[in-house]
C-alpha cells in the first residue's frame, strides 16, 4: 500500500505545537509514547479503510461511520474515554455548490486523532500548515478546539456575503429597477436554508463537546468549544434573519409586480372603455342594410371621424365625473 493510497498526510506532535511527519510505515510502527498520532485520510481510499477497520483497534460501529461514503448529520458520541465526532466545512471545491458543506469524521482520543473526508476541506490542511511553522496543536485537547475553530473560520465570510447581498437587494427595491431580483432572492434564500440545515445540529454538536466526561479534554479547551458552539448559534441566528429578510424583499418584490399589473390592466381597461363607443358606432355604421344616413353626403366620414374623439372625449369627463377612473 503507498502512501497516496488514502493517507493524505500524518503528524506525531510534539507538544509544543509542531510535528513529525509520518508515512504509512511510521503510522504502524508509532507508539503513545511517541507523542499524539493524527493521521488525516481519504475516507474512499482503500488503504486507509482497511487501516481504520482492521489496525486502529477501534470497534466496528465507529468505523463503519467513520467510512459512511457520505457525510452524515453534525453529532457527537463518547465511545470509552474516545469521541466519536462529525462535523462539516464550508465547501470551497471548484465546481461545487459553497452551501453543500464538506463532512469531516473524527476519531480523537488522549493519544490518536484519525480525521476523514471525501473532498477536499481546508481546515485540515490549515492545520497543516500551522504544525509545520510550530504554531499547531500541541495535544488531542488542543486539536479538537483548533480543528472547531478553523470549521467555523470560512464561515462568518460567507454569511457577511449573503447579508451584503439582501442588503443590496432591499436596496434596489427602494427604486424601480429592471435587474433581475427574483432570481438572486431565490438563490440567496437556497443558500441560506441549505447552510442553516448543517449548522443548526453542528450547533448542538459543539454545545455537546463542551460538556463531555473525558479526561484529556482541557478546561481552557472547553471554554474555546464554547465560544465556537456560541458563534455556531450566532451564524445559525443570523441565517434565520438572512432568510426572513429575503423573504420580505420577496414579498415586496412580488407586491411590485402585482401592483405593476395591476396599473396595466387598469390602464388597458380605461382605453378599451373609451373606444368602447368608437367600436360601436363604426360598427354600426359598418352594416350593409339600405337607409344607412349619410351614403349620399360627401361630409359624413368627416362628421364620423369628429364624432369618435368627440364621444371619447365626453365619456372620459362623465367617467371623471362619477370619479370611476
Amino acid at each position: 500500500m503507498d502512501q497516496g493510497d488514502g493517507l493524505l498526510f500524518a503528524y506525531v506532535l510534539d507538544g509544543q505545537g509542531g510535528g513529525t511527519e509520518l508515512d504509512w510505515q511510521g503510522i504502524r510502527s508509532w507508539s503513545p509514547q511517541q507523542g499524539v498520532l493524527w493521521v488525516h485520510l481519504d475516507r474512499t481510499g482503500e488503504g486507509a479503510q482497511s487501516w481504520v477497520s482492521n489496525e486502529t483497534g477501534i470497534d466496528k460501529a465507529t468505523t463503519e461511520t467513520l467510512l459512511l461514503p457520505t457525510a452524515t448529520r453534525p453529532r457527537v458520541q463518547r465511545i470509552g474515554d474516545g469521541l466519536l465526532v462529525v462535523l462539516r466545512g464550508i465547501n470551497f471545491n471548484p465546481g461545487d455548490a459553497i452551501d453543500d458543506m464538506v463532512g469531516l469524521h473524527m476519531w480523537i482520543d488522549a493519544s490518536r486523532i484519525i480525521t476523514l473526508r471525501r473532498r477536499r476541506l481546508m481546515a485540515g490542511a490549515t492545520i497543516r500548515d500551522l504544525l509545520q511553522d510550530g504554531n499547531g496543536p500541541r495535544n488531542a485537547s488542543d486539536f479538537l478546539s483548533e480543528i472547531a475553530e478553523q470549521l467555523l473560520q470560512p464561515i462568518a465570510p460567507v454569511i457577511g456575503e449573503l447579508d451584503d447581498a439582501v442588503d443590496e437587494v432591499q436596496t434596489e427595491l427602494l427604486a424601480p429597477t429592471d435587474k433581475p431580483l427574483r432570481q438572486r432572492l431565490h438563490k440567496i434564500r437556497q443558500e441560506a436554508i441549505a447552510l442553516r440545515r448543517y449548522l443548526a445540529p453542528q450547533r448542538d454538536a459543539m454545545s455537546r463537546l463542551q460538556v463531555e466526561t473525558v479526561d484529556w479534554l482541557l478546561d481552557l479547551d472547553r471554554a474555546y468549544l464554547r465560544e465556537s458552539a456560541d458563534r455556531t448559534l450566532r451564524f445559525v441566528e443570523d441565517l434565520d434573519s438572512i432568510r426572513e429578510r429575503a423573504s420580505i424583499a420577496q414579498d415586496e418584490l412580488n407586491s411590485r409586480v402585482n401592483d405593476q399589473m395591476n396599473r396595466t390592466m387598469y390602464l388597458l381597461t380605461v382605453v378599451a372603455t373609451l373606444l368602447l363607443p368608437a367600436g360601436l358606432l363604426t360598427g354600426l355604421f359598418g352594416i350593409n342594410v339600405g337607409g344607412m344616413p349619410g351614403i349620399q353626403s360627401e361630409w359624413a366620414f368627416v362628421g364620423v371621424a369628429l364624432l369618435i374623439p368627440a364621444l371619447a372625449i365626453l365619456e372620459y369627463v362623465i367617467l371623471r365625473w362619477l370619479k370611476w377612473i
